[in-house]
């Protein structure tokens, strides 16, 4: 998703009231309004088939996914954001409009988030003390990078090609990196060694 500033400026409070009235969704980043455009359909794709591979798996297990039009805050009353895909298996959430305690991110990466996504959001992200993994997935070439929170609280990264299985520890569940891209069609052929 492209972010386009609008020039908005609100309190939190008044966002979270605005928002939900809007056809356009808006992320929030300290008092400012900030306007999610659409994506493109390989974009849509991927988010759409992590989306169902995961709940599909969770749907017995307690925890909520929510792919693209829920929003996660980030810090109260300071941030808001919209992730691709959030999974949350946290029996304190109780706010109808917002994920609070997510326990697993996913964005899907474009040229026009991508740096966002792994610089100034997983910033914001890391806050999160119930956030136990973050997933950027690129869309072409294929791959996908996931952070984990290790024990000692820090960050550790670990890649993904084509071929591999991907095992997600914050939610117990294992994905073929190849099912997240069914029916993309990309410019040109992939083959299996491309990460």
């Amino acid at each position: 998703m492209v972010a386009l500033s609008a020039n908005i400026f609100m309190s939190a409070a008044e966002y979270l009231a605005w928002e939900p009235t809007q056809e356009e969704r808006y992320e929030y980043w300290d008092g400012e309004v900030v306007m999610m455009s659409g994506a493109t359909r390989n974009h849509n794709r991927v988010c759409a088939n992590f989306f169902k591979l995961l709940d599909d798996a969770l749907a017995e297990r307690g925890c909520e996914v929510y792919i693209v039009d829920v929003k996660v805050q980030v810090a109260p009353g300071q941030k808001y954001f919209y992730p691709d895909v959030v999974v949350t298996c946290d029996e304190r959430e109780n706010d109808a409009q917002l994920v609070q305690f997510p326990c697993l991110i996913i964005e899907v990466l474009s040229p026009s988030t991508e740096a966002a996504d792994r610089g100034k959001k997983f910033a914001q992200y890391r806050q999160s003390s119930t956030l136990k993994e973050y997933v950027l997935v690129q869309v072409a070439p294929p791959g996908v990078e996931v952070f984990r929170r290790n024990e000692q609280g820090k960050w550790v990264l670990s890649e993904y090609s084509l071929t591999d299985k991907l095992w997600l520890e914050s939610v117990g569940v294992e994905i073929a990196i190849a099912d997240l891209y069914r029916q993309v069609q990309f410019d040109t052929p992939v083959s299996d060694s491309q990460s």
